[in-house]
């Protein structure tokens, strides 16, 4: 029996229409097919939700705790999103659910055996892979934690496993891959269609060569190779409204514009949608005192993330940067099983994880072990054993919500007296003009119809990167150079 449940989204279209857990679960379709009289072996409960159910969006735990207490002893296994984050959760022991990351970065793995079927008649524990070992037992210090269990014992055991998305990792999983038939004519035609998609909808145009790596939270805020040090260099330099130029202006935008990391290399039409893929405006308020307007920064950095509205649509795109990156928490390693002496190898010569021989190992060449690279390193319910292939782990370091860049100040040195404070258009009216008000108290009435638009709409946090790279990242097109990635 499957159920999909959306968290309780309230940024819909009037065509659709969402139905809030706590709403779902008293309906009594819903409830009849829990109490479905034929035999259920499985409730699989999965949709855009956080698994873990102490996130503030996740609503499974509603529907965890609905179909536990009419069904005491039928498994359930959930299967989630929204967060971002590899994740592993065990709600009793006959009940877990799986997150697989963001970005099409991950391909998440879960096998389970011991099911109680009536009706399957097959092999539970098939001959040549490896199987399930691990009871739906929270690990805690890597042993497992007693007492956290609410259902009765059971024969159920799990494994989860996270893969990293590419080639090198299908190939080295894929039976007869390293023969040489990994790919397939089908495969190879879809490639070519999307290639010739790509060329049409002109993604691959080139704006120039990124001369280094910026990376969202793998280095302290403003730092070098901080991706918000680029920006107020970039956001300067092209945020200019050619008739007020030579007016000092305050440029705010909020972190959360940025979804990637910007990598050495070429920077296409394609990575200024993967980089900064939003459509907001820039709009201003003319002649704010300095001594007003270069305060806003701070009061916005110390409330909460700007939101469009209080509808948890922004919550997605308002994420943590902590979110968006490697070193998230919770998060795990098995090889479609349970962990053994594997850990630490790199995928390429890591032996099969199962008594079984290997399925294949022609022309299988091994090396010695090379340093690990810089990715996931994960922690879950289950351990630290879930990631396929074994990471160096990436810094981690916070960001605030939001980035000021100062642009045409004296040159002397001097403050200015007035600023043109410049903002995105939808933070505007529901936080710049009241962070201007409280910080100027009494003798501050600042009200929307003091905004207008900086620049025509058309020029978006979309657009300024593009238009940075084409003035200032020339060198080396189009043969630009290629530089390691995150966290080298």
């Amino acid at each position: 029996m499957a159920f999909g449940v959306l968290y309780d989204f309230t940024g819909n279209s009037n065509v659709s229409k969402v139905i809030k857990a706590r709403d779902l679960v008293k309906e009594s379709w819903f409830l009849d097919a829990v109490k479905f009289p034929q035999p259920i072996d499985l409730f699989v409960v999965l949709g855009h939700n956080p698994v873990r159910t102490t996130v503030s969006s996740s609503t499974f735990g509603i529907i965890y705790n609905t179909i536990r207490g009419l069904r005491p002893n039928i498994p359930i296994q959930a299967f989630g999103g929204h967060t971002h984050i590899r994740d592993f959760v065990v709600y009793d022991t006959i009940s877990t659910g799986l997150e697989s990351g963001r970005y099409c970065e991950t391909l998440g793995w879960a096998s389970m055996s011991g099911i109680n079927s009536s009706t399957f008649t097959g092999n539970q524990k098939p001959r040549g892979v490896p199987n399930p070992t691990q009871k739906a037992i929270k690990v805690v210090n890597g042993t497992a934690a007693p007492g956290n269990a609410s259902t009765p014992s059971s024969n159920l055991v799990y494994s989860r496993r996270y893969l990293d998305w590419n080639r090198l990792t299908f190939e080295y999983h894929a039976t007869g891959s390293q023969e040489g038939t990994f790919d397939y004519h089908s495969g190879q035609r879809v490639t070519t269609e999307i290639t010739k998609d790509r060329k049409q909808l002109n993604l691959t145009a080139l704006y120039g060569c990124a001369p280094e790596t910026y990376c969202q939270s793998c280095k302290p805020f403003l730092a070098e190779g901080n991706i918000f040090k680029l920006l107020q260099t970039a956001l300067a330099a092209t945020v200019i409204n050619s008739s007020r130029a030579d007016i000092p202006r305050l440029i705010i935008i909020n972190t959360g514009s940025i979804r990637f990391d910007l990598v050495e290399g070429p920077f296409t039409f394609d990575d200024s949608f993967i980089v900064s893929p939003f459509d907001d405006a820039f709009q201003f308020i003319p002649d704010v005192p300095y001594t007003l307007a270069s305060q806003v920064i701070g009061t916005l950095n110390a409330g909460a993330f700007q939101k469009r509205s209080n509808d948890e649509e922004e919550e997605d795109r308002n994420l943590s940067p902590r979110d968006f990156h490697f070193n998230t928490p919770l998060i795990p390693s098995d090889a479609c099983t349970a962990p053994d002496d594997n850990r630490g190898k790199p995928a390429s010569i890591m032996r099969p994880r199962s008594s079984e021989p290997p399925l294949t190992t022609r022309n299988l060449r091994t090396r010695q072990s090379p340093p690990l690279t810089p990715g996931y390193v994960t922690t879950d319910d289950f351990g630290t054993t879930g990631d396929d292939t074994p990471h160096s782990r990436i810094p981690y370091y916070p960001q605030p919500n939001d980035l000021q860049a100062n642009a045409s100040f004296p040159a002397n040195g001097t403050l200015p007296k007035t600023v043109d404070l410049i903002f995105l258009d939808f933070i505007g009216a529901g936080y710049v003009v009241p962070a201007l008000n409280k910080l100027g108290g009494s003798g501050a009435k600042y009200s929307a119809s003091d905004i207008s638009y900086y620049l025509p709409k058309t020029f978006t946090t979309n657009s300024y990167l593009p238009v940075y790279a084409q003035k200032f990242w020339q060198k080396g097109v189009p043969n630009c150079p290629v530089g390691a990635g995150v966290g080298f």
